[in-house]
């Protein structure tokens, strides 16, 4: 008797209805998630912060037409979206254009899988250092609530190790955030992706799961995530604070 693939066996398993998905940011997990999304049937618009045409842009051009993604500029990527991802350095969030999400649908999530590196890329950012959390700074600026995850997944393994649910030794990802039907959503798109999603609770409690915490970088399944959370402590260590 001929069996499927596991991959196509994966690939075969019932759906949940295909969203219109605007990602602003096409670095590593940006692109990732902009693979991943479609190979699962979601329609994907992807940008980058400047003109997609402009000749300096050629990867989110090769990315677009490798996926079938529609790459636009910024503005543009949330425009009637039923969920809006937000992957871009941390230091480069307030120079996004004023109401850049207010097109996407009613009440369509917005995921921000940002990490804040102030000795590697971002330099100072006062209000993190005097402990703000980095997904409500992230939220500040942009004037709308935010649900935090993907921020610590290696992006190879977000591309590589999602797999179907009850599979032994599943991925779990924390989300946290403030609104319970964002977080429904938000949790649906984890476990498509072939992961675990775990609440990490609200927003204010997103430190928990910043760089330098124990869940951070780890491939942890759901009971050593919750038991990482757990442990995790407010103070930010000295790597991960500006110099």
């Amino acid at each position: 008797m001929h069996l499927p693939s596991p991959a196509r066996a994966r690939h075969r398993r019932p759906r949940r209805r295909h969203m219109k998905i605007g990602i602003i940011g096409a670095g590593f997990i940006g692109g990732t998630l902009t693979r991943r999304l479609r190979d699962l049937g979601h329609q994907v618009s992807v940008s980058n912060s400047r003109d997609p045409h402009a000749p300096d842009q050629q990867a989110l051009t090769e990315l677009a037409e490798e996926t079938g993604a529609h790459a636009v500029w910024a503005r543009d990527a949330a425009e009637d979206a039923d969920l809006v991802i937000l992957s871009i350095p941390q230091k480069n969030v307030p120079d996004l254009a004023d109401d850049l999400f207010s097109a996407r649908k009613p009440g369509a999530p917005i995921i921000e899988t940002n990490n804040y590196y102030p000795q590697q890329r971002d330099g100072l950012i006062a209000a993190i250092e005097d402990g703000q959390t980095e997904s409500a700074w992230v939220a500040e600026q942009i004037g709308e609530p935010v649900v935090k995850v993907f921020n610590g997944i290696y992006w190879k393994h977000l591309g590589s190790k999602g797999v179907p649910a009850g599979t032994e030794g599943r991925i779990a990802l924390p989300i946290a955030g403030d609104d319970a039907d964002a977080k429904k959503i938000v949790s649906d798109l984890v476990d498509d992706l072939g992961f675990d999603p775990v609440d990490a609770g609200s927003i204010a409690d997103s430190w928990r799961q910043q760089p330098g915490q124990p869940v951070y970088g780890k491939d942890f399944g759901p009971d050593d995530a919750r038991k990482a959370l757990a442990e995790a402590s407010p103070e930010r260590t000295d790597e991960w604070k500006a110099t």
